[in-house]
């Protein structure tokens, strides 16, 4: 597959954050039957039994059987910290901490990325990436200051601290799997996400055990497996292609803005002038570190 010109990339991938920031406000409501970690595994299993059907292609098999074992490394891997620990931490910090707060330790993500990109996998990031994320943080910092972080679960944080080191050695291992476009990002989502999402259900049921689900939970669960999840993720993978690992962070970034934005719509969560003012520096500086004078060659491991 032919990996996408950078602005159709950044484009895709901006879809494909508004369409995870859904996820934050589904997950809040269906989190009030289901427990997290059961919650997760299911979201994620459902996901992949969806994207079972494109095995049935043979380009996508036979990209399955040519992995290298190297690949298998890396995508096992992928599995285990993209699904398993990113997403589960993800789930549990929910259940501890208001979805902005854990937006916020996540947003801190592209720091991580930014600085063990220059050491792993040799990006540089240009002065104006660094000036983008620092406008960036420092909207985030208007935004939650003085009182953001007071009152909240030392438990929320401790999974949402796991959520952001995982997430940012997720974006990491996705780029090295994904670069240059030479293994196909359905037959990667496909078997990272089954590996991810069994051990996230294994885990959970035995952990957590499985409750009785309503209607509503059912139907966000169905929701967040099909579209926010089967459909995403082979997107996401899609532009990691052309994206660096800075470059998809921060844009995953954004999030913080988004789901700021729908809180407000669908649970009533008003921002002051201060938090509104955070909201734009945050999204300015997201697209800032986007601008680039000049592509950039970067060496693979």
């Amino acid at each position: 597959m032919k990996p996408p010109t950078r602005l159709k990339a950044i484009l895709l991938s901006l879809l494909v954050v508004i369409i995870w920031s859904t996820s934050w406000i589904l997950i809040k409501f269906g989190l009030k039957d289901i427990p997290a970690l059961t919650f997760a595994g299911l979201r994620y299993f459902l996901a992949f039994l969806f994207l079972i059907p494109f095995l049935l292609k043979r380009k996508v098999r036979q990209q399955i059987k040519d992995f290298s074992r190297n690949d298998w490394k890396l995508i096992i891997l992928m599995g285990v910290v993209s699904y398993f620990i990113a997403q589960g931490s993800q789930f549990l910090g929910l259940a501890y901490l208001p979805a902005t707060t854990l937006n916020l330790v996540l947003n801190l993500t592209s720091v991580f990325v930014m600085i063990s990109a220059i050491f792993l996998i040799r990006e540089i990031p240009t002065r104006l990436q660094v000036l983008g994320l620092l406008v960036n943080l420092a909207g985030v910092f208007i935004f939650f200051y003085p009182a953001g972080l007071a009152g909240n679960s030392p438990v929320g944080f401790i999974y949402g601290i796991v959520c952001l080191l995982a997430n940012g050695f997720a974006t990491l291992i996705g780029r090295k799997v994904n670069y240059q476009g030479r293994l196909n990002p359905i037959a990667v989502t496909v078997v990272s996400i089954g590996i991810g999402s069994t051990l996230m259900l294994v885990c959970g049921l035995l952990w957590q055990g499985l409750p009785t689900i309503s209607t509503q939970s059912l139907v966000i669960l169905v929701v967040l497996a099909v579209v926010n999840t089967s459909f995403t993720f082979v997107l996401w993978n899609y532009t990691l292609q052309t994206l660096t690992a800075l470059e998809s962070s921060i844009i995953n970034g954004t999030m913080l803005v988004f789901v700021s934005i729908l809180s407000w719509i669908f649970l009533d969560e008003t921002q002051s002038l201060q938090a509104i003012i955070g909201l734009i520096l945050a999204f300015i500086g997201a697209i800032i570190v986007n601008i680039r004078i000049e592509r950039q060659h970067h060496l693979p491991l």
